[in-house]
């Protein structure tokens, strides 16, 4: 697991030392607007993440108060991962990541289906974004996390 030293006591600074790498960020994002809740559903979400670095992420954003992990009470085999109120705090900041990264990369290739629900998305933000982060909030807590990415 690598070190989780600060480099300064500017918040922005603390907060990119626990997040600042794309993996641990796309592990929240996988939980929050994808529904995984197991290792391997990360390792096959598509991005190519290494065991290793999956593992070493998993373990600092539980280190860090993001994530707990409980043995599968069917299969005590496998852990399952959920978000605790610290994980859940960071669903604005991924939400207006979303926003942010498909109003400004008009490259994206977004099949038809995925493109309707990001405008969807887009115009939700933009006329009711507190009701529709408390949505999604409630998604995550009810493990019923729509497939917004």
């Amino acid at each position: 697991m690598k070190k989780n030293e600060k480099r300064s006591e500017c918040p922005i600074s603390r907060a990119l030392d626990i997040l600042g790498d794309k993996w641990t960020l796309l592990i929240i994002r996988d939980i929050v607007f994808r529904g995984f809740r197991f290792y391997n559903e990360f390792l096959e979400g598509g991005e190519g993440i290494a065991t290793n670095i999956l593992s070493d992420r998993l373990k600092i954003l539980e280190s860090n108060g993001f994530l707990v992990s409980k043995k599968y009470e069917l299969q005590k085999t496998r852990k399952i991962y959920t978000l605790t109120e610290n994980g859940i705090g960071l669903i604005p900041i991924l939400l207006e990541m979303l926003v942010w990264g498909f109003n400004f990369d008009d490259s994206l290739i977004i099949p038809n289906q995925k493109a309707d629900m990001m405008n969807e998305i887009i115009k939700r933000v933009k006329t009711d974004r507190d009701g529709f982060l408390k949505e999604i909030i409630a998604s995550v807590r009810s493990f019923d996390a729509k497939n917004y990415c």
